[in-house]
This record gives structure tokens, sequence and C-alpha cells, in this order.
């Protein structure tokens, strides 16, 4: 579905060559995009729309399973990776469970026996998601904030999280407090997200100046949002973004919608505090450096 929409849509083709000035605009769109909306699209990154198609018939095909053989990999509070049950998530407490299951992919991956194809095919496009989109956007936000491109890559690896997401068909929502995922805001430094295209849409965005706003789908469009951390080593000059899922309208409701999501947080022990660069952003009684696992 292509759909008129108001978040920015960045063409990420020119970063990935060498010339400096234009990875110098990209980086300031995406800076940009940051300080007004918190999301942006990405496109012309280097992820095969095959594989990503690939990687959402598996996970279709997973979230398909008897709810029995999906619950013998249920999420471990140590890990984070595993199965999340429909409706066993609150995002916002204030509402009723959110209407998902999930499954959790990180470097202690506990598989469910016997897929080994949906294993093959998670796993790669974890790796690559990372390596091909994840790291080079990386780049960019260090190179946007005037740091070395490498700083930010250098403070990332062991807390990557792909979120396989299915929001099944609800067509009789018995609880008007329910979503499909509550308002909340990521802790991490960016997030990416995969809309299925031709999903039904639900992802929205609250703005600067409280109005909800739709994330349509957007064919061979990645969404991203800067994260908790982001907004904290900015001194609140770029945007954590509330967002939520809600519930579609009319025969909508009859359809499953299915997303993935890469989470890139950064490292356990990495201070988290107003960088060098940004001094002019943070005032006299900036909040104390924390670390990471402790945000």
């Amino acid at each position: 579905m292509n759909h008129p929409t108001a978040i920015p849509i960045v063409d990420f083709a020119p970063f990935l060559t060498q010339d400096p000035e234009a990875k110098r605009l990209v980086a300031q769109q995406i800076k940009q995009a940051c300080q007004t909306y918190g999301f942006f699209y990405v496109t012309g990154y280097r992820l095969a729309a095959a594989q990503i198609e690939q990687t959402f018939a598996e996970a279709k095909s997973f979230f398909a399973l008897p709810t029995a053989v999906k619950q013998q990999v249920l999420r471990s509070p140590q890990t984070n990776c595993g199965y999340v049950p429909l409706a066993a998530e609150r995002l916002n407490p204030d509402r009723a469970w959110d209407l998902k299951e999930a499954f959790n992919v990180g470097l202690q991956t506990d598989w469910p026996s016997g897929l080994k194809q949906f294993r093959r095919v998670v796993e790669q496009f974890y790796q690559d998601c990372i390596t091909e989109a994840a790291l080079p956007l990386l780049e960019a936000i260090a190179l946007a904030l005037h740091l070395p491109e490498s700083f930010l890559v250098e403070r990332h690896g062991q807390n990557f999280f792909l979120r396989l997401l299915h929001y099944p068909a609800w067509p009789h929502p018995d609880n008007t407090n329910q979503l499909r995922a509550g308002e909340h805001t990521d802790y991490g430094t960016i997030t990416l997200l995969f809309q299925e295209h031709g999903a039904t849409d639900g992802l929205e965005i609250r703005s600067l100046q409280g109005d909800w706003l739709p994330v349509p789908v957007l064919k061979q469009a990645i969404v991203v949002n800067s994260g908790d951390a982001l907004q904290r080593w900015t001194n609140d000059d770029w945007h954590s973004t509330p967002h939520r899922v809600v519930l579609p309208q009319g025969v909508a409701l009859g359809r499953s919608r299915y997303s993935m999501a890469l989470f890139c947080d950064p490292n356990p022990e990495v201070e988290i505090a107003c960088l060098d660069t940004c001094r002019d952003q943070c005032p006299s009684s900036k909040p104390k450096p924390i670390k990471f696992w402790a945000a």
C-alpha cells in the first residue's frame, strides 16, 4: 500500500557510497527526522526484498503452529529470547493486555526443535539485518552527531534483538481499552521495523503537538525510530517518540498483521550521558551518566 505520509523518507543508498558529501547529506536528513518526528522511513538499503519476504513467510508458519508447540520455547527472562504468547505483554500498563504474540531472536536463542528451515532463514535474516542495515545506520547517526563513524558501532553488538510479531485477526474486540500494542517508547538506540507489504496499517506515532499520526506500510521501506538511549545521548534534542499499534477498522478487523522489529540497544556497560558534541543542548544540570543496563 502506498499512502501519503508526513514521516520523512530517507534514501540511504548515497550513504553506502564513498562520497563524503553524499554521506553527510544523508546523515543530516536522519538528524532532522529524529529532531522533528523521532521516526523516518529508509529506502536504498542492502537487504534483498526476497529475503525479507522469505523471513515473513517463515514467521507466519511459526505463528500458525499449535500453541502447545510454540510454548515449548517460551521467552527466557535471562536471555530475552523465545516465544511470547498472545496477550502476555502490556506495553502500556494503563491498558488491557496487548493483542499480539512474538518470537524474540538474539545471541542465545532457544530455537524450536524440528524447524530447521525456520531457524536457518530467521537466523540469517537476523545477522544480515544487523550487518547490512543496522550497523550502517549507526554509522550515519554517529556522523550526524559529529562523531567518528565507528563510535556507536563500537558500543553495540551484545544487545541486538529481532522480534517477529503477529497481531491476530480480532473481528469482535470486547475491550475498548485494548490495542494490538499499547503506547510506549523503545529504550534502546534505534529500532528497525519491517512492515509486511500489503499488511493492514495500524502503527501510529505521537507528534510533538500530541496528535497521533499513522505510519503507513510503504513498499520496500524500513521504519526507523530513535529510542530512549539516543534521546539521552543528545539531551532530548533527538526524540524517543511514543508509538502504538491500533486495531484496524471495518473489514480489516478480520485480517492478521505481521511485522519484524530489530532492536539495537547499547551494550550493558556502555555509559549513556550527554555526548561531547551535544554540549550546546546540555544544561549545567544535565542528568547523571548511567550505564545502559541500569537505564
